[in-house]
């Protein structure tokens, strides 16, 4: 891991768990704090500002603070196989519909 990658992984990790105090479920159904532990490895590209993939090279959106409704439709098109990409395919075909809106109700409740 490069030095600015474990600069922006520890600054999240500190900063995380004042976002969402309780692990109640929010009001859209998702554990926020499932959510944040199943979102570990999202912050190690989509938590980096102005981040671009080595190959093939495009910017990496950042995902934090997006509508609940779109991150469930994007995480469940990639794990069916109907959004393509290789790392996102990989990584969505291991969650769980309750693990799905988890993460979303997570990344949901971040500031963009």
């Amino acid at each position: 891991m490069r030095p600015l990658q474990l600069v922006a992984c520890l600054a999240f990790a500190m900063a995380a768990p004042a976002a969402f105090a309780q692990s109640a479920p929010s009001a859209d159904g998702g554990n926020l704090e499932n959510g944040h532990l199943l979102t570990y490895t999202c912050q190690g590209c989509h938590g980096i500002a102005n981040y671009k993939n080595a190959y093939p090279n495009y910017r990496v959106p950042k995902i934090g603070g997006q509508p609940v409704p779109y991150l469930v439709n994007a995480l469940t098109e990639y794990r069916n196989g109907t959004r393509t990409h290789p790392t996102m395919e990989a990584q969505a075909q291991s969650f769980s519909d309750q693990d799905i809106a988890d993460i979303a109700a997570f990344l949901s409740s971040l500031q963009k």
